[in-house]
């Protein structure tokens, strides 16, 4: 079999990752109208709602997780998948009595913390680190199909016959459970395996030896943290786009935008992933969050022009970071591949609160300044301003820590 060649379960995993968020994205991104229009709850009531059941959503991982390595990959994925077809299904009763449809709604995010975890250590167990980067970048584009065709395709229905898109929901969530039945039982490996060991110990060696400290203490920066203020940076375009773009464009527009930015990611993720997994982790994160920096400052331009440039550019800064820090979380780590990738969703889930909390806050100011262009340039500051100081705090802890280390007495002089 050839480095290239897909399994069969992991074919089918693809395929169902685009079926997952097909569905749950031909819903949840209605849920604000459908919990204020249709069940008559107040905006303040659906904002917490929301906050709480995202953070759920991404925070969750460390759970799957944790029940990953006590039953299973495949368990835990047919657990996950389970509660979220009995969350879409309790959205029909839910229809009538809000208290339902607000635990459907928790159901379906429990679900999804619970199910991509063991997804992902599923997709590249037993693989080797060379084949982990297009795996990972071909799940990301599965996912991110699912997500651009999921709202377009409910549209007609979400507010005609909810009922029965739920129900189809359901029974489709019901049908890709019932594939993963089907899947063999595999082991969840370590995140490098005995490659990951052998370098572990070359890059113990050297620091011992003395001679590259400030190469090993550089390649130390810390994937967890740069992903939450990846995520943070992000989640400003995700909620604010649409409140800036409408008024100046239009609909259409702005819907064509969230298009074209939906196809780039799916087309560009796996073309690039060789490359980027090649990319020392310090060049990645200049070039990441460089475009997020560029991207959110030409935002501030408005207009067709800027808004459509900026999405470009915040695209490439999201296929470059949130592939690269979940590359190096694997690579720097030695724990089961599933915890790892559960860690990288509560650090995306703590980014996404943060931006949540203080992007409502920053983008009120600049509204009543009558400034909102200025919100974007205070972000973009932030894309540049919040790693720099990062990377200056991990380098000083890595001093330290040679500093405080057994071998830093003995080093020769």
């Amino acid at each position: 079999m050839g480095s290239r060649t897909l399994t069969g379960p992991q074919l089918f995993l693809l395929g169902g990752s685009f079926l997952i968020t097909l569905g749950s994205f031909a819903v949840l991104p209605y849920m604000s109208v459908l919990l204020h229009d249709r069940f008559g709850l107040g905006l303040d009531v659906v904002g917490v709602v929301l906050a709480v059941a995202s953070l759920v959503q991404f925070s969750g991982g460390v759970v799957g997780a944790a029940l990953a390595a006590r039953i299973g990959l495949r368990a835990t994925m047919l657990v996950a998948l389970a509660v979220r077809t009995a969350g879409f299904a309790a959205f029909v009763p839910g229809l009538t009595r809000p208290v339902v449809a607000v635990a459907a709604l928790f159901l379906v995010s429990c679900g999804a913390a619970l199910y991509l975890p063991a997804n992902k250590a599923y997709l590249v167990a037993g693989c080797g680190h060379e084949r982990r980067p297009g795996l990972l970048a071909a799940s990301g584009s599965a996912f991110n199909a699912g997500i651009a065709l999921g709202p377009p395709a409910a549209a007609p229905f979400v507010l005609t016959s909810p009922a029965g898109l739920f129900t189809g929901v359901a029974v489709l969530f019901a049908l890709v459970g019932a594939g993963h039945v089907l899947l063999p039982s595999v082991a969840d490996e370590t995140a490098g395996g005995p490659g990951a060991l052998k370098v572990a110990d070359e890059v113990r060696a050297v620091e011992e030896d003395g001679a590259v400290a400030g190469a090993v203490a550089g390649s130390r920066l810390p994937p967890f943290a740069f992903t939450v203020l990846a995520v943070y940076v992000f989640m400003f375009f995700q909620h604010y786009l649409a409140l800036y773009a409408v008024p100046r464009t239009s609909t259409a527009f702005y819907g064509a935008v969230l298009m074209g930015y939906a196809i780039l990611l799916v087309v560009a993720q796996p073309l690039l992933a060789r490359r980027l997994a090649a990319l020392p982790y310090a060049v990645a994160l200049r070039l990441g969050f460089g475009a997020m920096a560029a991207g959110t400052a030409v935002l501030a331009l408005g207009g067709r022009a800027g808004i459509a440039v900026g999405a470009v550019l915040l695209c490439l800064g999201e296929i470059v970071l949130f592939l690269k820090n979940d590359l190096e979380a694997l690579a720097g780590s030695a724990a089961p591949s599933a915890t790892v990738f559960g860690r990288q969703r509560l650090a995306a889930g703590l980014g996404a609160f943060a931006a949540a909390v203080v992007g409502g806050q920053l983008y009120g100011v600049a509204e009543r300044a009558a400034a909102v262009p200025v919100f974007w340039l205070v972000v973009s500051a932030q894309a540049v301003v919040l790693p720099a100081l990062l990377v200056v705090w991990a380098g000083g802890a890595a001093r330290r820590r040679a500093g405080d280390g057994p071998v830093a007495a003995h080093r020769p002089r």
